[in-house]
């Protein structure tokens, strides 16, 4: 279960804002972006029945549900929702302590490093082009063989991307990876069909 606490402040603000919504079955989502890093950010967006993803982890709450996005929820242990009023109307605050910790270390498994790494310092940067890049294996000799998704796929800068920016950041990371490839790399001549 989420350790995430919602006051009953924040709670009777976000209830009200969405009833302005006229959006009968609106809830709301919580995520954190570039999660365990500096650069992460907590943010609650509305959500429209239908706009929740599968793995989501669903918050029953007394007016609404909070949707949490799964790969945020280690980072949102602890986390805070709160409104708190001053003269000047209030404000929606948001503490998570966690959010920039990292969740692996040097004893986590090389494959979930490479994961972790993939989706909170490279991804968030491929996104901005549509593109992911996800880990396929580690093969012998300490090479990740990763696969380029959406913008990415057929990108003429995308071995000079994989080279450049995702092998070193990942090289940096994990000491003991030696090097990654692309899983449509035909270099490897025993597999490849021409």
């Amino acid at each position: 279960m989420t350790a995430i606490t919602i006051t009953d402040a924040a709670h009777d603000y976000l209830a009200d804002l969405l009833s302005k919504q006229n959006t009968p079955g609106i809830g709301i989502r919580i995520f954190i972006t570039q999660p365990g890093t500096q650069y992460a950010e907590t943010c609650i967006a509305y959500c429209k029945p239908g706009e929740e993803k599968a793995e989501d982890t669903a918050l029953g709450l007394k007016s609404f549900t909070a949707y949490i996005d799964s790969f945020s929820e280690a980072f949102l242990d602890d986390a805070v929702v709160d409104y708190a009023t001053d003269r000047m109307g209030g404000q929606l605050t948001i503490k998570a302590p966690n959010a920039k910790v990292p969740m692996v270390n040097a004893d986590s498994p090389v494959n979930e490093r490479i994961n972790y790494y993939l989706q909170t310092e490279i991804n968030p940067g491929l996104a901005s082009h549509g593109g992911q890049v996800s880990l396929i294996d580690v093969v012998e000799d300490g090479i990740a063989v990763l696969q380029f998704g959406g913008g990415c796929q057929g990108c003429g800068q995308a071995d000079v991307t994989l080279k450049e920016g995702i092998e070193r950041t990942l090289l940096e990371r994990i000491p003991e990876l030696k090097g990654v490839r692309d899983v449509t790399d035909h270099t490897q001549k025993e597999n490849a069909y021409y």
